[in-house]
């Protein structure tokens, strides 16, 4: 808090906002994803959904290896604009991955019968991927949750000039946005055979 004490009062309200984003965001995501009913979509954009989520990763990864260059070649307003990008398809993302599952149960990895089982013979025939597909998972399940504060404090940073900050902040919050946005790539190609 003592930090904190150092903005200007406009600035202290926008980390407080930043701050309650920050928590509320994972906890409805959660909320959302072990509530005991789905809400109805149609099957169509349930099947949709996850490739849409591939893709926006895969525009977000570009997006951010195209704004670190921008950025070292001094060119700072494109810099500005991939970056503004890669934020706004992360809350498309957001929108897309809880409209998702909401709406679909959990698909387990190696369940190629799609009974919700992973039987003695699916894990058998998953058993040399499934080690490397559970750690880049669970990887990218923290790491999303913990970067979304630093990610909307970087922007905050950036755009109010407080660009020593900014550089500050991004030197953790960039790394490890590129890394979730890269695994959830992975993730997707990984778990897609086994969606029905």
């Amino acid at each position: 808090m003592s930090q904190l004490a150092t903005f200007p009062k406009n600035d202290k309200q926008i980390l407080r906002a930043i701050t309650v984003i920050s928590v509320v965001v994972p906890v409805l995501v959660g909320v959302l994803l072990f509530m005991p009913y789905k809400i109805s979509l149609s099957t169509e954009l349930v099947r949709f959904l996850p490739k849409l989520n591939a893709i926006i990763n895969s525009l977000t990864s570009v997006l951010l290896v195209a704004g670190l260059y921008f950025i070292l070649k001094g060119k700072a307003e494109l810099h500005k604009k991939a970056m503004l990008a890669a934020v706004a398809l992360g809350a498309v993302f957001l929108v897309s991955y809880v409209l998702y599952h909401s709406s679909a149960t959990s698909v387990k990895y190696g369940d190629v019968n799609g009974d919700m089982v992973v039987d003695a013979s699916e894990k058998l025939a998953v058993a040399s991927s499934s080690g490397f597909y559970y750690f880049i998972l669970l990887t990218h399940i923290v790491l999303a949750a913990i970067v979304l504060p630093f990610v909307l404090l970087a922007v905050f940073f950036a755009l109010s000039g407080k660009l020593v900050n900014h550089k500050r902040i991004v030197k953790w919050a960039y790394p490890i946005w590129l890394y979730v946005s890269v695994t959830g790539v992975v993730v997707y190609l990984m778990i897609s055979p086994f969606y029905q």
